[in-house]
């Protein structure tokens, strides 16, 4: 599903100073594995996501979603693929104030080509029963927890019944027992749809949730735990 082959990214600091983030770096997750990626900050975790994503050119190596090689695609084929087939949660819910949290989820559907049905806001209306939130639809964002924020972009980002989730970071800002909710959540998910997922945390004992860990330190997978 996700390959990176001989990845390094590294970024110019000045003319004089480079960091490179991730360092030579293969990486393969197959269909429907759960993977969750943990290091420390600086570790290159989150590029490493990044660069899977497609939201971060390799400075060498190749990224590949399928059988396809991002980085031979235009801009634009890279925006459809991403809409399409990759579903995005990040550390902090980024839901827009002036839209309910139905069209919160559904506006991944007013790019690109529907093909959620006929009517997008039935289908939010079904992943927001999944998260359970199915009393919220007409409410806005300020009106929920952190935790309801956090299921409410997980399933904005399933609306398009992508091929893959990654997700960074998604319960950093939450408090023990929500995280546990969203990770109960996102495992639930995982049953159900078998959607490839892969997360980055900073939380080893989250680790326990998924199919395959992976360690990150100095830009380099340095363990492999199935």
């Amino acid at each position: 599903m996700i390959a990176l082959r001989d990845v390094t990214k590294t970024y110019k600091v000045s003319k004089e100073v480079a960091v490179t983030a991730v360092r030579g770096v293969n990486l393969e997750v197959a269909p429907g594995e759960f993977v969750i990626i943990t290091g420390r900050s600086g570790s290159g975790k989150t590029t490493l996501l990044n660069l899977a994503a497609g939201l971060v050119k390799p400075t060498s190596g190749e990224v590949r979603l399928g059988d396809v090689n991002l980085w031979s695609l235009s801009d634009r084929e890279q925006s459809l693929l991403r809409n399409q087939k990759i579903g995005f949660v990040f550390q902090f819910p980024s839901l827009l104030p002036a839209l309910t949290v139905s069209e919160n989820v559904a506006l991944p559907t007013t790019f690109g080509t529907n093909h959620v049905g006929a009517n997008p806001h039935a289908r939010a209306a079904q992943l927001l029963e999944m998260v359970g939130l199915s009393d919220k639809l007409s409410v806005y964002p300020r009106q929920l927890s952190a935790g309801q924020q956090q299921r409410v972009v997980i399933a904005r980002a399933l609306i398009r019944q992508p091929q893959v989730l990654l997700a960074d970071e998604p319960t950093s800002n939450l408090d023990e027992q929500t995280e546990r909710e969203i990770m109960d959540l996102f495992r639930d998910i995982h049953a159900r749809t078998g959607v490839t997922i892969v997360m980055v945390t900073h939380t080893t004992q989250l680790v326990s949730y998924g199919t395959r860990a992976i360690e990150m330190a100095s830009g380099l997978i340095v363990h492999h735990r199935a």
